[in-house]
C-alpha cells in the first residue's frame, strides 16, 4: 500500500513536469531534425512539423496546469494588494471561482469536440494518427487546471488560510 501511495504522491508532484520535458524535447529535435534536412539535403520532412505543433500542444497545456500547482500562474495583482485583506481575499476567491467556471466550460466543449472526433475519423496527414489523441490536451489541460486549483485551495485551507490563495 505504501509503494502505492508513495507512486501516486511522485505522479501528483512530476506528472506535468514529466510531460513538459517530453513535449519540449520532441519541439526542439524535430525543429532541429527539420532545420538539418531543409539546409542539407534541400528538402523537408512532413512528420516533425505535426510533432513538434502537437507538442506545443501539449506543453503549453501541461505548461499552465505546473503553473497552477506551483502557484506560479500570471496574475494582475497590482490593484488587489492595496485593498484591505479580506477584500483582496474575496477578490481573489471570485476570480479562482470564474477561472473553475471557465475551465469547466471549457472541459464540457472540449470533451463534446473530442465526442465528434470519436464518432468520425479524423487523420492527420503526415503522421497518419487520429486527431482524437493529440486534440484531447484541451479538456485534459483545463480538467488538471481545474484539480490544481483545488489542490492549492486544499492545502492553503489546510494551512490556516492566513495569507492570500494566490
Amino acid at each position: 500500500m505504501n509503494k502505492i501511495l508513495l507512486s501516486l504522491k511522485i505522479i501528483d508532484q512530476k506528472f506535468e513536469e514529466i510531460i513538459c520535458y517530453f513535449a519540449i524535447s520532441a519541439i526542439a529535435i524535430c525543429v532541429f531534425l527539420q532545420a538539418i534536412v531543409r539546409i542539407v539535403l534541400g528538402t523537408a520532412l512532413a512528420w516533425p512539423e505535426e510533432i513538434a505543433i502537437y507538442g506545443m500542444a501539449w506543453f503549453v497545456y501541461m505548461g499552465a496546469a505546473l503553473s497552477v500547482r506551483e502557484r506560479a500562474h500570471l496574475r494582475i495583482m497590482i490593484g488587489v494588494v492595496k485593498l484591505p485583506k479580506p477584500a483582496a481575499m474575496t477578490l481573489i476567491i471570485l476570480g479562482d471561482c470564474m477561472w473553475v467556471a471557465f475551465n469547466i466550460f471549457m472541459v464540457w466543449h472540449g470533451y463534446k469536440y473530442i465526442e465528434l472526433l470519436w464518432n468520425q475519423l479524423y487523420i492527420s496527414p503526415a503522421l497518419q494518427i487520429d486527431q482524437k489523441w493529440p486534440q484531447a490536451i484541451v479538456p485534459l489541460g483545463f480538467a488538471l487546471m481545474t484539480l490544481r486549483i483545488f489542490q492549492v485551495y486544499y492545502s492553503w485551507v489546510k494551512d490556516g488560510a492566513q495569507d492570500l490563495p494566490i
